[in-house]
């Protein structure tokens, strides 16, 4: 922009002399340059703390899915990318073993019940002891809880979308074998989506919740979205510290951006994007209002070169 800036004012400037409007003289020589440092440091720098600016992403949750149970897959009745709603079922596996552990428990338990119901009966005749009661209380107590986890057991045979969602990158197959401990697909939650923009920490300073945004994807050439600031993250990789066994292991420190989080005032688009979608974002402060202009006409410029600029 400072380079169309610059060119227009030498345009004007050339024009104006062959005009015979100014002279040719040593100060309009050097005006070019003295107008690259005034539009340098009375516009451009200060634009990064008025309006900054910086990449911008599109993120949605991955949930692994890991089996409660393990055995055998016996249906999977998905497909890759396919939308799917909250409780569909993703997997089955085979449920003998634990329908045939239901109906064990199940028996145990209906003669435990049966034996308390008749020991009840001794004591209330006075020829049972209490003892004997209470032990048949605690043998049928400890069978429903049994019957509870193996029931619990049994559901989760049949694997169920956590959230609205899809499925990406399925392999699974029926046949396979799985376990409860390591993850055998992953899910895409399509029921919150998250942006968020990188901003250098020196343009940082002036953004507050609540401020407008503007913002272009590469997925969406030519077209502006508007949005609000909703939180500036306080915590950046870089600044964590995790417990350990070793001591300080001093690295090359670099003022990583800060991520902001801002919301699209149009939800639909949230939908049309692919999780990963790139673009460029701009916040608009309450600092350098003259700076907005510029940083609009900016962003404006680099939508229109999403048509045929692929990085």
């Amino acid at each position: 922009m400072i380079v169309v800036l610059l060119n227009a004012y030498i345009a004007l400037l050339a024009l104006f002399v062959w005009l015979r409007f100014i002279p040719f003289n040593t100060f309009w020589k050097i005006s070019p340059v003295i107008v690259l440092l005034a539009l340098l440091i009375g516009l451009f720098i200060p634009m990064g703390w008025g309006a900054p600016s910086g990449p911008a992403a599109v993120l949605r949750n991955s949930v692994q899915i890991v089996p409660s149970v393990s055995g055998e897959v016996t249906d999977v009745p998905v497909a890759a990318n396919t939308p799917l709603k909250a409780g569909d079922v993703l997997f089955r596996i085979d449920p003998t073993s634990y329908q045939a552990q239901v109906q064990a428990i199940e028996a145990q338990l209906k003669f435990a019940e049966l034996r308390l119901g008749q020991f009840s009966e001794l004591q209330r005749r006075d020829t049972g002891r209490a003892f004997d009661v209470q032990e048949r209380e605690s043998e049928v107590a400890q069978l429903r809880a049994q019957l509870d986890s193996a029931r619990w057991s049994l559901d989760r045979t049949t694997v169920r979308a956590p959230a609205d969602g899809y499925v990406t990158n399925l392999a699974l197959r029926k046949g396979a074998r799985v376990t409860g401990q390591s993850p055998v697909m992953a899910f895409i939650d399509t029921s919150e989506t998250i942006f968020g923009a990188e901003i250098p920490q020196i343009y940082a300073r002036y953004i507050e919740v609540g401020q407008p945004v503007e913002v272009t994807f590469k997925a969406a050439p030519g077209q502006v979205f508007t949005g609000k600031v909703e939180t500036v993250l306080q915590a950046i990789a870089t600044g964590q510290s995790q417990p350990g066994g070793l001591a300080v292991a001093p690295q090359g420190v670099q003022a990583a951006p800060f991520v902001v989080r801002f919301t699209l005032d149009d939800p639909s688009v949230a939908g049309r994007l692919p999780a990963g979608s790139t673009g460029v974002a701009a916040i608009f402060t309450e600092h350098v209002k003259a700076a907005h202009v510029i940083r609009k006409v900016v962003l404006r410029q680099t939508a229109i070169l999403n048509y045929v600029n692929p990085f």
